[in-house]
């Protein structure tokens, strides 16, 4: 039981974690491609200015599908869902396109970290969402009580 505890203890730290990690990174990608970086798209060359926005797309898609997988995480922690539900195809970490690493090195500096960094963390959560197919997260030992409780009464 204690090394159950401690596993469910552990996820709960890396998801909350990631967690922080994706929501930082959307605010900086939001900052940098809505406002900061128009100086650095606009001094692009009119073909590259289109892949750095087709690239600031591909960087919200990436984040936007971690955030929702990891929510959904949250959603079974807190027994809000089951795990069968989590594991269903719509809630799995959805697909992302890749970037081309030719392409890349186009890109100014700034847009080349987010491009990287989401691709990072898209890359490990991917890694956890693969291995969460066989896994059984464990319930919430709160709920767990709630529910032995309105079972006794």
């Amino acid at each position: 039981m204690a090394i159950e505890e401690a596993r469910s203890q552990m996820t709960h730290r890396l998801i909350d974690s990631l967690y922080v990690e994706a929501m930082v990174l959307a605010d900086e990608a939001r900052a940098y491609f809505d406002r900061n970086g128009r100086d650095d798209r606009m001094a692009l060359d009119p073909v590259v200015r289109v892949g750095f926005s087709c690239e600031s797309l591909k960087v919200t898609t990436r984040l936007m599908h971690v955030i929702a997988w990891l929510l959904t995480q949250r959603a079974v922690e807190a027994g809000e869902l089951t795990a069968l539900q989590a594991r269903k195809p719509a809630r799995r970490l959805g697909e992302a396109a890749e970037s081309d690493p030719g392409f890349l090195e186009q890109l100014p500096e700034a847009a080349l970290h987010l491009v990287r960094s989401s691709s990072d963390l898209y890359a490990r959560v991917r890694r956890l969402d693969e291995g969460s197919a066989d896994v059984q997260p464990q319930p919430s030992p709160a709920r767990s009580l709630l529910h032995r409780l309105e079972r006794s009464f």
